[in-house]
């Protein structure tokens, strides 16, 4: 019975020691660069002007009216 006490204990440790890193994480990113979702894809280098540039390339290539 104190086995099985113990081996809870340390698992809820470890689950609260993960999700306290996590929520950590989430909000003290280690770059400027980095995404503030924590999905680390870099957000802040979206070029949306070249991006809607190759959007009309694409449909000008398709036959569609931009």
């Amino acid at each position: 019975m104190l086995l099985q006490q113990l081996l809870i204990a340390l698992l809820f440790a470890a689950a609260a020691l993960y999700m306290g890193r996590r929520l950590w994480l989430s909000f003290f990113a280690k770059s400027d660069s980095a995404c503030p979702k924590g999905c680390g894809g870099g957000c802040n280098t979206l070029n949306v002007d070249q991006l809607q540039q190759q959007i009309e390339k694409a449909q000008q290539r398709a036959g569609q009216p931009a």
